[in-house]
């Protein structure tokens, strides 16, 4: 018996130190070594695991309702189709429209981006880490450096890439860097990410701004991504900001950017996938 329970207590111990080591090795390890990127792929289902209990969760909560229920949900589901088929037509006239307004105008399209739907498996926003860890990778179509967006705006930049899953550097992360404008001017300015305010408030940092800019609390200005950013299209909203001040070199203006709403309780992201122009 003795014997017995040594056994089981050398298997948990072996097991428990696989799973740590899968978690801890890779921050130390380079993700371009071939050690780094084996544990990233064997990591990947931990990732995983409670998303997708979660997704199980909600499966056997909505088969348990009543048929009465589920009837009334199809009905309910019918008028939203039916919603969303007037809304198809309407695109797609609207998209024809601003085919022929690109051609008179000469503006780019944004044609070139491929959009991938993907879930988030796990998130860390804290002091350290500012980042998303998403249910596609390679495999899907994922390519490191793809814009991320929502709805409300940009979320971030695809900083790893691996089979199964990828990580997302998110816009309040201090490494992430890109090319932005304000709404209505055209003048590039530099945006940084800030990490986080109390309470897990997501910012940035906007900088290079031209001295005639004055924002205020009652009238904020709206900063978007710039077409130079090489991998958002231009428009997409980034943040407010509220308040500029005056660089050490008294020419240009830096300030806050309160990010969009809502970066921090995402479950599901939009990665804009660059497509390659066929030669």
């Amino acid at each position: 018996m003795a014997n017995r329970k040594m056994t089981h207590i050398q298997s948990l111990a072996v097991f428990a130190g696989t799973i740590l080591a899968c978690l801890i090795l890779p921050s130390f390890l380079g993700k371009e070594s071939f050690f780094g990127a084996t544990f990233a792929e064997f990591r990947a289902p931990l990732y995983a695991i409670p998303s997708q209990l979660s997704d199980l969760e909600k499966f056997w909560a909505l088969h348990s309702n009543s048929k009465t229920a589920l009837i009334e949900a199809g009905r309910d589901l019918a008028r939203v189709n039916a919603a969303y088929e007037l809304r198809l037509m309407e695109n797609k006239t609207l998209k024809a429209q601003i085919g022929r307004y690109e051609k008179i105008l000469d503006i780019p399209s944004f044609d070139n981006y491929q959009g991938v739907v993907a879930r988030i498996s796990d998130r860390s926003l804290n002091a350290w880490w500012q980042r998303l860890v998403i249910r596609k990778g390679s495999l899907h179509g994922i390519k490191e450096g793809s814009a991320v967006i929502s709805s409300s705006g940009v979320v971030g930049r695809v900083s790893e890439v691996h089979l199964y899953t990828s990580v997302v550097e998110l816009a309040s992360s201090p490494q992430f860097r890109m090319a932005a404008h304000f709404e209505g001017d055209d003048r590039p300015v530099i945006f940084t990410g800030a990490g986080a305010l109390a309470f897990g408030r997501p910012i940035g940092e906007v900088r290079d701004v031209p001295e005639d800019f004055s924002p205020s609390v009652s009238k904020p200005l709206k900063l978007v991504t710039s077409s130079l950013a090489g991998t958002f299209p231009d428009g997409i909203p980034i943040g407010w900001v509220s308040g500029l001040s005056f660089a050490s070199d008294g020419i240009f203006k830096y300030g806050t950017v309160d990010l969009v709403r809502g970066i921090e309780s995402l479950r599901e992201v939009l990665v804009l996938v660059k497509v390659e122009a066929e030669n």
